[in-house]
């Protein structure tokens, strides 16, 4: 039990939570990763709920992480990292608000981080063009755990990235 106190969530959408997923599972410092769907007003959605794009959801990996292992700025490096966060609704085929760019803050500590990035990344105009990420706090949504076969999918399938 006194493990378990010391780790922190996070949670991000971006784009295909395949990829996502595990990226940050493979991640030193991250305990564990769950993929599924936050954001919206549908309750207990399903994957082909979420993709007809009505339930307002978005495809999410939810982080548990260690942070005397790795902070959360660096996580926040990781999400930047792993899609364009300028294009809305979108990341590369998979267009829909489902895909939409977004971060989900558990504290105020959180919050701080996530708007300090954002703001420093469109300052830097590191993608050219305006950073336009949500930042929204955790506690207005329920995440719901996306199907089993959803979960670490692209470890059962031997693969790294689902990258076209």
């Amino acid at each position: 039990m006194e493990k378990q106190n010391k780790y922190k969530k996070a949670a991000f959408g971006a784009g295909c939570f395949w990829g996502v997923e595990e990226t940050f599972r493979t991640t030193k410092g991250v305990f564990s990763t769950a993929v599924g769907y936050m954001g919206g007003h549908t309750e207990n959605p399903t994957y082909e709920n979420v993709c007809t794009g009505q339930t307002g959801h978005a495809e999410t990996v939810e982080v548990t992480y260690d942070p005397s292992v790795i902070s959360y700025n660096e996580l926040l490096n990781v999400f930047w990292n792993v899609h364009d966060p300028t294009t809305l609704n979108r990341q590369g085929p998979d267009i829909g608000e489902q895909y939409r760019s977004i971060i989900f803050y558990y504290d105020d500590d959180q919050k701080k981080s996530a708007t300090s990035s954002k703001e420093k990344l469109n300052k830097s105009k590191a993608y050219g063009r305006e950073v336009v990420t949500e930042i929204v706090p955790a506690s207005d949504f329920k995440f719901y755990m996306a199907e089993d076969y959803h979960q670490q999918y692209l470890k059962k399938r031997g693969q790294s990235s689902c990258r076209f």
